[in-house]
Formats: C-alpha cells, structure tokens, sequence
C-alpha cells in the first residue's frame, strides 16, 4: 500500500474542527474524501438524545460521507482522559450505557469498526482490578459489536503522552485482543495499529507491521514529530503503508494528524492528485 492505493479516511474529531460537528462531513467531502472516523462527538453524554444522533446521520448521508470508524465513549477526549472501560465507578457505568447507543448508531450508518480505549491506571485501584474489570466491559463491547457485525477494536497510545494508560505498546494492546477474544469465542476483536502512537513508543515500526498486520483491524497515521501531515516529520509513512499492503492489510488508513496553520482544508496536499487549496 503506497499513497497511490491507500484508502484514506478523515478523523473529523482532530480535522476540521474549526467546524461545528455537523458541518464537518460536508468539508471533508469537499476536500474529496468519501470515508471519516470520529471520536465519541459528545464527551459530556454517552447516550445522547435521538435528534443529536439523527442529526449527525442526516449529516454524514448528505454528504455522501461513509463513517468508517467511531470509538465508543472514552471520557473528555481531547484531555485527560484516555478511555473509560476500566475506570471504576463512574465512568465504567459510561461506557457500558454507551455501549448498545454506539453500536447501533455504527448499525444505522453502516460503519462497522469500533474502537474502544482501555482507560488510564487510577490512584488507589489495584491495576488488577482495573484490569478485570476492562475485560468485563470489553467482552459486553465485542459481544454488542458482533450483534451488528462490526469489529472491536484495542489501541496502543504512547507512553510520553499517556503515561498513566497501560496500553502503550502494540504487545501490551495485542494481548488484550487475544484476551477478549479467548472470553468471547467471537473473533471479532482486532489491534488498531497507529503508527505514530508506536513510533512516540520508539517501537520498531516494520516488525510490528510483518508481526501483527493479519490481526490488524484499522491503521491510522500521522508523522513524527509533531503529529502533523505526512512530510512534516521524519516517519517513512509511505514505505510503511506498503509494507502493511505486502503483509496483507486492505483496510482503512485513518488521517488522524493535526492540520497546519493553512487550516485543515489544506492539509492534504501530501496525497497524489491532491492540490492544496489556493
């Protein structure tokens, strides 16, 4: 997979934010994708009212956009949050209540990955318990994925910026996948391979590519440092996308970089065939 066949999607939660949430599909569209991804859009409420899921449907169907991927409740993400599902209390009881909300809005939309963000260590709480607990809550996520045939999917973030998540390697998330799909008998869960996460990790990016790529669900990218659009750091992207192509990924590759100061309309002159806005 080069940038000449990739299929990109557009994370609109850190893309085109300038935007109000339901104007978002339309500019992304207009920048010439037909595929996006977002965060949970309300960080405030995991099960938000039908209009508010209804508007958000109408906006990705007129413009023509297809919803590729959506996480399921993560807390104020952007902020300090880094997931829900193992933080005791309050935001487990989150998450679960999200749980059949986000999978049956992936159903109406067609969008068929879900992503789901382990959460950090919490002061106090045995990471055991914390651990337990996560595995409860993602056996119920897979379970409710597989009911509308979607994929569950496990991240690893990177340690200098989430220092207190304890998924911070591709190892570390990869043996949750294999976890939960031990508990559930599903097969359903896969990783979420983001290459800058790993490459903050200071993770060797082609042997997880050749060790992992055939239990890859997603991809997504940004380059390093800086997390902008491929060119602006040093990371070899393009080689590397070919190099999951060769091992075997077909999926979707996620835009989830950060937009320069021209503004995320002009964020994507990286691609063949793309000119930036003049």
């Amino acid at each position: 997979m080069s940038f000449t066949d990739a299929r990109f999607d557009v994370n609109l939660s850190i893309l085109f934010t300038e935007l109000p949430l339901l104007e978002r599909p339309a500019a992304a569209a207009a920048a010439g994708f037909d595929a996006v991804e977002l965060w949970w859009p309300w960080t405030d409420d995991p099960t938000p009212d039908q209009a508010r899921l209804d508007g958000l449907r109408s906006a990705l169907e007129a413009a023509g956009t297809r919803l590729v991927g959506l996480n399921f409740y993560a807390g104020e993400l952007p902020g300090p949050d880094r997931g829900a599902l193992s933080v005791p209390g309050a935001e487990s009881d989150r998450f679960r209540a999200n749980i059949d909300v986000a999978a049956d809005f992936a159903a109406s939309v067609g969008c068929t990955a879900l992503n789901a963000l382990y959460g950090n260590r919490v002061d106090g709480v045995d990471p055991a318990v914390q651990d337990e607990l996560a595995l409860e809550n993602l056996v119920l996520a897979a379970r409710a994925a597989h009911r509308v045939g979607a994929t569950l999917l496990i991240e690893a973030l990177n340690a200098p910026e989430s220092p207190r998540c304890p998924l911070v390697s591709a190892p570390a998330a990869v043996a949750v996948v294999d976890r939960v799909n031990a508990a559930t008998g599903l097969d359903n869960t896969r990783f979420l391979l983001d290459l800058y996460h790993l490459s903050m990790n200071g993770e060797d990016l082609p042997e997880v590519i050749d060790r992992y790529a055939d239990r890859t669900g997603h991809v997504q990218i940004a380059d390093n440092p800086g997390r902008g659009a491929p060119g602006t750091g040093t990371l070899p992207l393009e080689e590397l996308l070919g190099r999951l192509r060769k091992a075997g990924y077909t999926g979707w590759t996620g835009l989830e970089y950060k937009p320069g100061a021209d503004g995320s309309g002009n964020a994507f002159g990286w691609i063949p065939g793309r000119q930036p806005r003049p």
